[in-house]
């Protein structure tokens, strides 16, 4: 079905799991999931190698100079984490979707990630659609495809929704358990 809806325009984006299965081969040679390798879909030319090393780190950066129906993107700020277990390599001269830098240290290592090629696109940064100017943009950009104006689109603070649904599931969790024996708990080091 995704093969199909690509060759009408279709825009694909796939996310950490989703963005190996659109390179050409995913292959396990130290059986860290299941062992031996597979075909991806091959919309992208690359090939993902698992490891045993997890990637686990908080992001920020910038998506690169886009082409293609999402190109407004180009240059937009983003950030959110990376979880993976792999990695992707292009098999051929490839466009780079993203520049990142990791936020888990001082230093900020910067490194190219994710790729696109016509309207794939594809990325190991989970929470790239968090920030209301990616999700607005990415909205005007596929309504603009379908000749349909998003000019008043209205917009919601993602980070505040989730801060308020935190504080509900906060609020709930103390309304419900012994939050004077779970301090205790706590203050002794249990």
């Amino acid at each position: 079905a995704i093969l199909k809806v690509k060759e009408k325009g279709t825009v694909i984006f796939g996310i950490c799991g989703g963005y190996q299965m659109l390179g050409e081969t995913l292959s396990d040679p130290h059986t860290v999931e299941e062992g031996g390798q597979m075909r991806g879909m091959g919309l992208l030319p690359m090939d993902t190698v698992f490891s045993g090393e997890k990637t686990r780190t908080r992001v920020c950066g910038r998506f690169g100079k886009l082409e293609g129906i999402l190109k407004d993107l180009s240059g937009t700020e983003l950030e959110g984490y990376e979880i993976h277990m792999g990695v992707s390599t292009a098999k051929e001269e490839i466009a780079s979707l993203t520049s990142i830098f990791d936020s888990n240290y001082s230093d900020c290592t910067y490194k190219n990630e994710g790729a696109y090629k016509n309207n794939v696109y594809g990325s190991y940064v989970h929470g790239i659609f968090d920030k209301d100017s990616i999700s607005r943009e990415i909205i005007k950009c596929l309504a603009r495809k379908k000749g349909i104006s998003m000019d008043h689109l209205e917009s919601m603070d993602y980070a505040s929704y989730k801060e308020t649904q935190y504080d509900l599931l906060a609020d709930t969790l103390r309304k419900h358990l012994d939050m004077k024996k779970i301090y205790e708990i706590l203050e002794m080091g249990v």
